[in-house]
């Protein structure tokens, strides 16, 4: 079993940054891929970014070159940089975990979710 509690969302302006955090339990948390996923009001959930167990990363177009996702194992956290924010990019953040994962992008492969941060971006 596997909790995620995501923060560090918050009100940013246009070009600005921020970084997510997102605290897991579990002593074998190491094993599990991990992803962020964003879901904007009104439209679908939809993938961000995801490290694997072996430390390999995938990216959004959306999100290359401005977000970087990394963890550290001994504290179990995860993080999202986010870095050259736009108005597009408002939306809660998801962080999610799961093992055997084969479509990294798809959130059907993770098991664990947490609850959500709002990121807002104004213009």
């Amino acid at each position: 079993q596997v909790q995620l509690v995501e923060s560090g969302g918050g009100l940013v302006q246009a070009g600005g940054s921020l970084r997510l955090s997102c605290a897991a339990s579990g002593r074998t948390f190491s094993s599990y891929g991990v992803g962020w996923f964003r879901q904007a009001q009104g439209k679908e959930r939809e993938f961000v970014a995801a490290m694997s167990w072996t430390g390999g990363t995938y990216y959004a177009d959306s999100a290359k070159g401005r977000f970087t996702i990394s963890r550290d194992t001994a504290k179990n956290m995860v993080y999202l940089q986010m870095n050259s924010l736009k108005p597009e990019d408002t939306a809660v953040f998801y962080c999610a975990a799961g093992r055997s994962i084969v479509v990294p992008a798809t959130p059907s492969a993770y098991a664990y979710w947490g609850q959500g941060t709002q990121v807002t971006v104004s213009s």
